[in-house]
């Protein structure tokens, strides 16, 4: 017998009709001037029960079979407090935005280990959640959970959110999705969640090859995704759709063979159907990008002139089902060169490991509140004999003194890429003294490089400070090298001289005869 969650257990489920994706319908209904203009062609929805109910029992049954053992879904499964298990399932949602499962896992963990409940970590510091965020990216979501967490403390007397509505309306950066796939992981309620995986998936199976960005195909997405839902395992379900992109119906290289719904999708059926003519029709053109012989839009009533749905273009076959989803092309990040410092300072003489200064960053904005090193955005192609002196000027502004200008050092060049960022940083190291002004500047401060590892700094700052210690390792061991070659000198002249000394010695405290005295003495007695 299946296991049901504790959401799905206490029987609280929603009205499709009365989630988000169900006042979607209404909204694309009246935008498209009522339900039968809203559907360009029944091809690309599920119309039949039977198909439907067929569909969820697939799905499931492969879901039970092979879904990932994760904790998040160990805590939907097993938590009966609502309350911690809504607060668990949102903190996972949040972290999974734009981040790999594998990423999240070990962050997830560690977050849920120190602050287990929505309690704990409103109490916390803006600090502190920060740096447990450190390295997982897109760093306002962690700000978002904090903030959201003393809202549900400050004015829901800590009660998590219990309906889709609620959690859209308290809890900030929460949105259709992440309303959705909480609300009926959680608890129960009866809603679709589509997010990249689940838009992949249901573009493919109804063969839908309009931008899916746009909101006409979004708001239909959520309508099927509403209809299929399974009432009984919303949650469930949901992830099963989510987890079937993740691991069957890939961006890349999709695994047709292993799908449980393969039955139930047009563009795998458009796959086969183009194979069979073309193995049927010898004299067809393999490079061609559409079949002569197969309808640009298999079995669609209305036909690709006027269907919104279809493929606007042509279907490429070396794409498969990979002809959907369609994207529109993405916006070229915007490049910036910034010129950074890893500047370091011993406070003592007699202090062996060195200090690094760190700068804390705006409070709004990109990486916001964050750490990062003295850095300058260079607004302008500037030779690099002139980054020094823009370091130094930066610095002299923190510390209240510059660099020691023998201590610079060009280190190379690190690239790290923000969502809409080509970011470079030149990077150069340096040295100052420890008469520097600690309080000079309120947002910095002098941490050593273990606690520098554990600070709220973003991953590019883990780059440069990666690049800082191979660096100074080739350095040293350049100048260890040096140093093994001079002794090695320094020994070699003392073996010499040493053996110069004994070649001598069989000689010492021998007199040179004159020369009257070697004869005389070499004269043979006379007889």
């Amino acid at each position: 017998m299946r296991k049901r969650s504790p959401a799905v257990r206490a029987g609280k489920r929603a009205a499709p009709q009365n989630t988000p994706a169900g006042q979607a319908k209404k909204k694309a209904e009246l935008r498209l001037g009522g339900a039968e203009s809203a559907r360009p062609s029944s091809y690309h929805f599920f119309n039949e029960p039977a198909e439907v109910s067929l569909f969820r029992s697939r799905l499931l049954r492969w879901y039970d079979q092979s879904k990932r053992d994760l904790p998040w879904r160990t805590v939907a499964m097993t938590e009966t407090d609502a309350n911690i298990r809504t607060y668990a399932v949102w903190v996972s949602e949040v972290m999974l935005q734009q981040t790999q499962v594998a990423t999240v896992i070990d962050y997830y963990n560690k977050w849920m280990k120190r602050w287990p409940t929505v309690q704990e970590l409103a109490a916390a510091s803006v600090e502190d959640v920060n740096e447990m965020w450190a390295g997982l990216g897109y760093y306002s979501r962690g700000r978002r959970l904090h903030q959201g967490a003393q809202k549900v403390m400050s004015e829901l007397a800590g009660e998590m959110p219990r309906t889709t509505q609620g959690l859209l309306k308290w809890l900030p950066g929460v949105g259709r999705y992440t309303a959705g796939a909480v609300g009926s992981i959680a608890l129960g309620l009866v809603t679709g969640a589509v997010d990249g995986n689940v838009t992949r998936v249901l573009c493919r199976l109804r063969a839908i090859g309009a931008d899916c960005t746009s909101s006409l195909v979004t708001d239909l997405l959520w309508e099927i995704c509403n209809l299929i839902v399974d009432p009984e395992r919303p949650g469930q379900f949901n992830q099963a759709l989510m987890e079937l992109g993740a691991l069957v119906c890939r961006p890349k290289s999709p695994l047709c063979a292993r799908c449980p719904v393969q039955t139930h999708c047009h563009a795998y059926r458009k796959v086969i159907l183009i194979q069979e003519t073309d193995a049927k029709s010898p004299l067809s053109n393999p490079d061609s990008v559409q079949s002569p012989c197969v309808p640009d839009i298999e079995d669609c009533s209305a036909g690709d002139s006027s269907c919104k749905l279809c493929l606007s273009e042509g279907w490429a076959r070396d794409l498969g089902v990979q002809n959907y989803p369609r994207k529109p092309v993405r916006k070229a990040p915007r490049v910036e060169r910034m010129v950074t410092c890893v500047l370091r300072c011993r406070m003592t003489e007699d202090e062996d490991e060195p200090q690094y200064l760190l700068i804390q960053r705006p409070s709004t904005g990109l990486l916001a509140g964050m750490w990062e090193l003295p850095s300058i955005l260079l607004e302008e192609d500037i030779p690099g004999k002139k980054h020094r002196a823009l370091l130094s000027a930066e610095v002299q502004r923190i510390v209240g003194t510059s660099p020691d200008e023998d201590s610079f050092q060009y280190l190379g060049e690190v690239v790290h890429i923000f969502s809409h960022i080509h970011q470079t940083y030149v990077v150069y190291s340096a040295s100052v003294g420890g008469s520097t002004e600690r309080d000079r500047e309120p947002q910095s401060r002098w941490v050593s490089a273990s606690a520098l590892q554990e600070a709220a700094v973003s991953t590019g700052v883990k780059k440069i400070m990666k690049l800082y210690y191979e660096s100074t390792s080739k350095l040293q061991g350049t100048e260890n090298k040096k140093q093994k070659r001079s002794a090695e000198a320094r020994r070699s002249q003392r073996t010499k001289r040493t053996r110069n000394r004994e070649d001598r010695a069989p000689c010492r405290g021998l007199k040179q005869s004159s020369l009257s005295q070697f004869f005389t003495s070499s004269k043979p007695a006379s007889t």
